[in-house]
C-alpha cells in the first residue's frame, strides 16, 4: 500500500509540475465568469412584452445550467483521457518506469498508484469546479437543481470511468494512439445513447438495442444521462413528458436516473477494466 502512495504521489506532482490543472482552473472560471454572467440576464428576458414568470425563469435556468454542465463533462473526461492515455506507456519510453520497477514495487501497485493519482487529480478538478459552478448559479438566480449531489456523484462517476479505460490502454499502446481510441469511443457512446433514445422514441427495438449496447460497452451516456436528471427540475420534466414519446431522443433529457443496477454495472465495469490493466501490465515484457 506504501509504494501505491508513493506513486499515486509522483503522479499528482508531475500533474502539478506541468500546470495541467492550474491552465484548466483558469478556463473554468472564465466559462463560470460568462455563466453566471449569462444567468443574471436571465431577469431582463420578456415574453409578449411581460416579464417570465418563476416557472419560465427556472426552466431557461436549469437548460443553461445543463448545457454548461454538458460542456463541463466533456472536458473533464477528455482531460481523464488525456492524463491517462501516456501515465504508462510514456514512462515506458522515457525509460523512468524501469527506474521505478527496478526499486521493491510490484507491477500491480505501480499500474494502481498511477491509477489512484489520477483519480485524485480528476476528481479535485471535477468536484471543485461542479460545486463552484453550481453555488454561482444559485447566488445570482436562487436556482439549485434537485439532486446536487447525486450530480457530483455521475458526472465525476463518468470521468473515472473513462480514466480507467484509457489507463488499460496505456499499459499496450503509445499514448497518442490511446488517448484517440478512447476520445472516439466516448464520443461514440454519447452518439450511442442518442440513438438508443431515437430507437425508443420510435419504439423501433433493434434501434433500442443498439443505444443499450453502447451504454454497457463504455457506462459514460448512461452516467451522463443521470447527470441531466439530477439537473431536472419537476416542471420541467413534466412538461417534457407531455410533449410525447419523442422526447426520448433529446440528450439534455432524463426522465428519471439510471436505475441501481446499472450504476453496479458501471462499479463493476471500472473494476474490470483495472483488474485488466494490472494484468495487462504485469504480462508485458519491458
Amino acid at each position: 500500500m506504501r509504494a501505491v502512495l508513493v506513486v499515486a504521489r509522483q503522479v499528482v506532482g508531475e500533474a502539478a509540475r506541468r500546470r495541467l490543472l492550474l491552465a484548466l482552473v483558469l478556463l473554468t472560471l472564465v466559462v463560470i465568469a460568462l455563466t453566471v454572467w449569462g444567468v443574471s440576464r436571465v431577469d431582463d428576458l420578456r415574453n409578449a412584452g411581460q416579464p417570465l414568470s418563476d416557472a419560465q425563469k427556472k426552466t431557461i435556468v436549469s437548460q443553461l445550467l445543463i448545457l454548461v454542465m454538458f460542456m463541463f463533462s466533456w472536458v473533464l473526461s477528455l482531460a481523464a483521457v488525456f492524463v491517462a492515455s501516456p501515465a504508462i506507456s510514456g514512462e515506458l519510453e522515457s525509460g523512468i518506469a524501469l527506474a521505478i520497477l527496478a526499486r521493491p514495487i510490484a507491477r500491480a501497485e505501480y499500474v494502481l498508484g498511477k491509477w489512484v493519482g489520477l483519480i485524485a487529480v480528476v476528481v479535485a478538478y471535477g468536484l471543485a469546479a461542479a460545486v463552484v459552478e453550481l453555488v454561482a448559479v444559485q447566488a445570482v438566480s436562487g436556482y439549485q437543481p434537485p439532486h446536487p449531489f447525486e450530480f457530483l456523484g455521475f458526472v465525476l462517476g463518468e470521468g473515472v470511468v473513462i480514466l480507467t479505460f484509457s489507463l488499460m490502454l496505456s499499459t499496450r499502446l503509445a499514448g497518442m494512439v490511446g488517448g484517440v481510441i478512447a476520445a472516439i469511443l466516448f464520443g461514440i457512446a454519447w452518439m450511442g445513447g442518442i440513438v438508443g433514445g431515437v430507437g425508443a422514441a420510435f419504439n423501433n427495438a433493434t434501434v433500442t438495442h443498439v443505444g443499450t449496447a453502447t451504454k454497457l460497452i463504455l457506462p459514460t451516456d448512461g452516467l451522463w444521462r443521470g447527470a441531466v436528471w439530477s439537473l431536472e427540475p419537476s416542471i420541467v420534466i413534466a412538461a417534457q413528458q407531455a410533449a410525447g414519446p419523442a422526447v426520448a431522443a433529446n440528450p439534455f433529457f432524463a426522465a428519471e436516473p439510471p436505475p441501481a443496477a446499472y450504476i453496479a454495472w458501471a462499479a463493476a465495469w471500472i473494476a474490470a477494466m483495472l483488474i485488466l490493466a494490472i494484468w495487462s501490465f504485469r504480462s508485458r515484457e519491458i
